[in-house]
């Protein structure tokens, strides 16, 4: 619910605050004194148009904030969550400004945000009906919405099994789309990866055949400096036993150099120790000196292997360049290729188990959008009875309401139905749509009527209906007050009127009166009491606050209302 108000420099209100209360809430006051303003600022509140020629003439900017109860875990909140604002103990604020320039500002939560999110907003919390503002059940997405919560239980079950095929139905149309549209790019696909994977396995390329050729091909290409290196290496360390005679070597200078100190080893240990060393080394140096002969034997320049080493390292790196930086990645893109070509060539099957699956949904979709129709329309009946019978009481006895029920054939998320909405104001005219079948004050009516059938199904919390009484009087007068207090039972109901006899059925009764400059300041909209009550109806009534008649009648007013509620 709207549970306050503010407002500053809108159209003749300086500055007002307006405290409402949950059930049915009146704005009355003389003509030209800014109760319109007060439809105007909700209208601004929930995203309406930024009018800058509704701002305060000498004032910067018009500015509307309103302190809102909801539902901390519901929808709203959420939304509210998503774009960074937050509650004020437990409430929401909203704020909307308009510049004299034109430009409009909005804050949701603390946060600004795009007008398009509090409109967006709006349709979770208020329906305002004003005399050029007939918007929301104008719409045949809501009129549909609308009929579908009248309807109740027995749409529920036929609708979640219509939603469970819709679903389905648009997935596997999806799937087909993409198969049967995509398919000769989809048999490039599969050619390529055919030619690549046959290409691979012509190479049959092994792990870490790469790393071992590249290693191989290094050995051959400089295999006489590697045996050259080993053959000095050996002749360093051991001499060349064809040499005319023994040079000196490392072997037999570890040999001299042991043998002097084993001949005074046994007068020192540390000295002994030394020559063990020597002959350790010498051992070693040995050993190397053989693994050397044995490698310079081994090393051979091998032309022909090294080109066929060459030739396979040349297969292998094309594959390494186009598939991955190893021959390990070659392998994986393989498999998953060979995957995905398994799946490109079982389209075809697929495609036929499709359009069996396709069609088969599309016969169950008909006879699941049947069904909604056909609830639909009983719901449509007794929805015409009621609101042409509430509108008979609201002094158009000879309107008629139809809402029909048209199947279209086309599949959408809520079936395959258009709703609409239509009235027939006088005996033998055509029912029109609503916005072309009714003047300003007879859509509001309709409005009315439609909202007091519609009230516990719709879940919106606030309504406001400007001038819904225009061009009434009466007894029709006293059945609109009574509608909107029925009305006012199941959500807050806020009401601009010029009727005693709608006034006094309200909950919470607020008078808007201009100060002497001609303004509306902070202290110009009043809650009344029983007594200001009695004044304004008086007023209202007989065009004096103080007149007898005016307040007898006024009583009796407002005792009709008590005994109403």
């Amino acid at each position: 619910m709207v549970d306050e108000v503010r407002i500053q420099g809108l159209g003749v209100i300086d500055e007002a605050v307006l405290d409402l209360s949950p059930g049915f809430n009146v704005v009355t006051g003389e003509t030209g004194a800014g109760k319109t303003m007060v439809v105007t600022s909700l209208g601004l509140l929930f995203g309406g148009r930024a009018d800058p020629q509704r701002v305060r003439p000498g004032a910067e900017r018009a500015t509307v904030e309103g302190r809102l109860v909801v539902d901390p875990g519901g929808r709203v909140v959420d939304r509210v969550e998503e774009a960074g604002g937050e509650l004020d103990d437990g409430a929401l604020i909203v704020t909307r400004s308009v510049s004299a320039e034109g430009r409009s500002r909005a804050y949701l939560g603390g946060r600004s945000v795009p007008v398009s999110l509090l409109i967006n907003l709006a349709d979770d919390l208020v329906a305002v009906h004003g005399q050029s503002d007939q918007q929301r059940l104008l719409q045949a997405g809501r009129q549909r919405g609308a009929l579908d919560r009248y309807a109740g239980g027995a749409l529920t079950k036929p609708m979640r099994a219509y939603t469970r095929t819709y679903q389905r139905h648009r997935q596997v149309a999806a799937l087909l789309e993409e198969i049967t549209t995509r398919a000769e790019e989809r048999s490039r696909e599969a050619e390529l990866l055919r030619f690549n994977l046959t290409e691979i396995e012509k190479v049959d390329p092994k792990p870490g055949e790469d790393v071992e050729l590249a290693a191989e091909e290094e050995r051959l290409g400089h295999a006489d400096a590697l045996r050259g290196a080993a053959d000095t290496a050996h002749e360093s360390l051991l001499g060349d036993p064809a040499a005319a005679f023994e040079a000196a070597n490392v072997v037999s200078l570890l040999g001299t150099a042991r043998n002097a100190l084993d001949a005074v080893r046994d007068h020192d240990p540390e000295l002994a120790g030394l020559a063990d060393r020597l002959a350790e080394a010498g051992y070693l140096i040995s050993d190397v000196a053989t693994d050397l002969a044995a490698y310079a034997e081994s090393v051979d320049a091998d032309p022909a292997r090294l080109a066929v080493v060459q030739e396979r390292r040349a297969e292998v790196t094309a594959l390494v360049r186009k598939h991955g930086e190893s021959v390990e990645q070659v392998l994986e893109w393989a498999r998953t290729a060979a995957a995905r070509l398994t799946e490109l060539e079982g389209d075809d099957g697929r495609i036929d188990e499709l359009r069996a699956e396709h069609a088969e949904l599309t016969e169950r979709l008909a006879v699941e959008a049947g069904e909604l129709t056909e609830v639909r329309a009983r719901a449509a009946e007794r929805f015409s009875a009621a609101v042409t019978a509430e509108l008979a009481a609201l002094a158009m006895p000879h309107a008629r309401v139809e809402v029909a029920v048209t199947a279209t054939g086309e599949y959408g998320p809520h079936g395959a139905d258009e709703v609409e909405v239509r009235l027939a104001p006088h005996p033998g005219s055509p029912p029109l749509p609503l916005h072309k079948g009714a003047s300003g004050g007879e859509l509001s009516r309709v409005m009315l009527a439609i909202e007091v059938v519609f009230a516990g199904a719709d879940p919106v919390p606030t309504f406001v209906f400007d001038e819904v009484d225009a061009g009434v009087g009466g007894k029709a007068a006293v059945e609109i007050g009574r509608r909107l207090a029925r009305l006012a039972r199941n959500a807050q109901v806020i009401v601009v009127t010029h009727l005693p006899q709608v006034a006094a059925f309200a909950d919470q009764h607020l008078v808007v009166e201009k100060s002497s400059d001609g303004t509306v300041t902070r202290s110009g909209v009043t809650a009344l009491d029983r007594e200001g009550r009695l004044r304004e109806l008086s007023r209202m009534l007989a065009g004096l606050e103080d007149s007898e008649l005016g307040r007898a009648h006024a009583e009796e007013l407002l005792q009709l209302a008590d005994r109403e509620r």
